[in-house]
């Protein structure tokens, strides 16, 4: 009976969704809710590569995947995606038609709220024990989570209402997720001193300064951790090096470069940190398939 409820509740936030975003065309859609916004996609395709801040993500028809590191996810209709760390993330979708397109809530998460509930209600972490966690996990919605998420949504149908309920509404979405049966990545990322939020921190340092080269011992000092502790602990939240997550950082921003800005790839590669260009090339080629140029073309003549 409790599936079947959740399965209705996932198609009732599908039609509104479907709504929404009909006639927009496929991609992200913002909402006049500001956290909010929707995503739509009526082929499968090429991969989407980008760094996702925190954020919920719940499909609510169709099935996509994404890619972290080297490992795979897949969910589904009625599963969410919490991502708790700024991670670098390539998402493709792996079921959809331009009858029946994919369809996914997105919930961008303020950490500072996480922190003000977990500070008001300290019997959610009475108890528990801190473990290093994946910053990004997947799991299947419960019906109260769906249900908030389909009150949310419907407010877009009265936006009067939206200056008032909208944030309670939130609110009680942050709640469910740290009562949900995978707290831990979304509890412990609005802990001041849990390893995740040491991680978060030195992740942001990675991030101004990708350009240069590292040097983990600083990175490590930073985070208050030995060196091997802090490749442990950075691993297990992000699946990744820190090497890796640089690399990552600069080879997304190399194509931006060229796609928005017009470099060659050349002078990409030396933007962002690279002193050897055919390693810029073959780095390029292995994260998003093909070597810069025939990758930036193929993306302006989808333009």
């Amino acid at each position: 009976m409790t599936d079947e409820l959740i399965a209705n509740r996932c198609r009732e936030l599908a039609v509104l969704v479907n709504r929404h975003t009909d006639g927009k065309g496929n991609g992200f859609h913002q909402t006049s809710i500001a956290p909010l916004g929707f995503g739509r996609e009526s082929l499968t395709g090429a991969m989407l590569h980008g760094v996702s801040t925190p954020m919920l993500a719940i499909v609510v028809q169709g099935k996509k995947g994404a890619a972290l590191g080297e490992e795979i996810y897949r969910y589904g209709e009625a599963q969410y995606l919490v991502v708790s760390i700024d991670q670098p993330i390539s998402g493709f979708v792996i079921e959809a038609t331009p009858d029946r397109p994919f369809l996914g809530f997105k919930l961008d998460l303020d950490l500072r709220e996480l922190c003000e509930i977990i500070a008001a209600h300290t019997n959610i972490i009475a108890g528990k024990k801190e473990t290093s966690v994946r910053g990004f996990f997947i799991s299947t919605a419960d019906l109260s989570l769906l249900d908030c998420a389909l009150r949310l949504t419907q407010l877009l149908d009265t936006p009067q209402d939206i200056p008032i309920l909208a944030p309670m509404m939130i609110r009680e979405i942050y709640y469910r997720l740290l009562i949900g049966e995978q707290s831990e990545a979304v509890r412990q990322i609005a802990l001041s001193d849990s390893n995740m939020q040491r991680i978060a921190t030195v992740i942001q340092s990675i991030k101004v300064d990708f350009t240069k080269p590292m040097r983990v011992a600083e990175l490590a000092e930073q985070a208050s951790m030995s060196p091997s502790s802090f490749h442990h602990h950075f691993k297990q939240v992000t699946s990744m090096s820190p090497l890796q997550y640089q690399k990552q950082l600069r080879l997304l921003e190399a194509r931006r470069l060229m796609l928005a800005e017009n470099y060659n790839a050349v002078t990409a590669a030396d933007r962002v940190g690279y002193e050897s260009p055919s390693q810029f090339s073959r780095e390029y080629a292995r994260l998003f398939g093909a070597p810069p140029i025939q990758d930036i073309e193929r993306l302006l003549s989808v333009g």
